[in-house]
């Protein structure tokens, strides 16, 4: 199997084209001409997932978030971008990332299944048919944000979550923003969201949501996006006969103490 025949495939249900524009997805190092008999999964190209997958003998890694984001004037082994990518051509390991395509075209229904969200519609339309990022459906019965913050911490498989909001406030519909959703605060009141389910809100950004009606479940940006790297492993070995597909190994990018 070449780089280019698993691109390709993959590109038929995740358009690269579909990505945002200030977004930097697609085969980001390596040749498409090059053979690939194992892939290594991830959420980001981080040194360890690097050394993991010269390790397991990759010859592909395939990640959500970019490893290059902006622009590089050089790469040179001082740097620690450009470290990973001399490792990496070292090593004859292409790099692939799908990013915000892949969050229009797999990540909401993903969560939405996690969470066991129902009559589900699009929270931030991106595309001309109507497809976007996040979501926004209702809960099977109403629960109060203690113990669905419990739940979605639980479902998730994480150590915790931060909640803005009453413990003890009503929830029936639930906003879901992979990622980092801070900016989305205002289309969850709209679509009449109780609470919004995203990352890295910060102190200002929860107490306002709050000001203004809506709770915030703040799961950490890995803590929902992990989801993809056990998806994306199971598509890629349905997919791909003969390949060999290993997963980085789930591993919260931070600790409570």
């Amino acid at each position: 199997m070449l780089v280019k025949e698993i691109i390709e495939k993959l590109g038929t249900e995740i358009p690269e084209a579909d990505a945002c524009s200030w977004d930097n997805v697609g085969l980001l190092l390596g040749d498409e001409s090059w053979e690939v008999k194992k892939i290594y999964v991830a959420l980001d190209a981080t040194d360890d997932v690097v050394s993991h997958a010269i390790a397991y003998g990759a010859d592909m890694i395939v990640t959500h978030h970019p490893m290059i984001f902006s622009g590089m004037k050089r790469i040179v082994a001082s740097d620690f971008i450009g470290n990973k990518i001399l490792r990496l051509a070292e090593h004859k390991i292409a790099v692939y990332a799908m990013h915000t395509n892949f969050d229009i075209h797999g990540m909401g229904d993903l969560v939405d299944q996690c969470l066991g969200l129902k009559d589900t519609d699009t929270l931030e339309v991106c595309l001309e048919d109507g497809q976007g990022i996040g979501s926004v459906g209702n809960l099977s019965e109403e629960t109060t944000l203690e113990s669905f913050a419990s739940y979605v911490r639980d479902q998730l498989q994480i150590q915790s979550v931060k909640v803005f909001g009453n413990p003890k406030a009503k929830i029936s519909r639930v906003a879901v923003l992979p990622g980092s959703g801070k900016s989305d605060i205002d289309l969850a009141i709209s679509k009449a969201a109780d609470v919004l389910i995203t990352g890295d809100v910060d102190h200002h950004s929860g107490i306002d949501a709050l000001q203004k009606g809506l709770q915030i479940i703040d799961a950490g940006h890995y803590g929902v996006e992990h989801l993809f790297i056990s998806y994306m492993a199971d598509k890629l070995r349905a997919l791909f006969d003969g390949v060999e597909v290993q997963e980085e190994p789930k591993q919260e990018p931070f600790i409570i103490i």
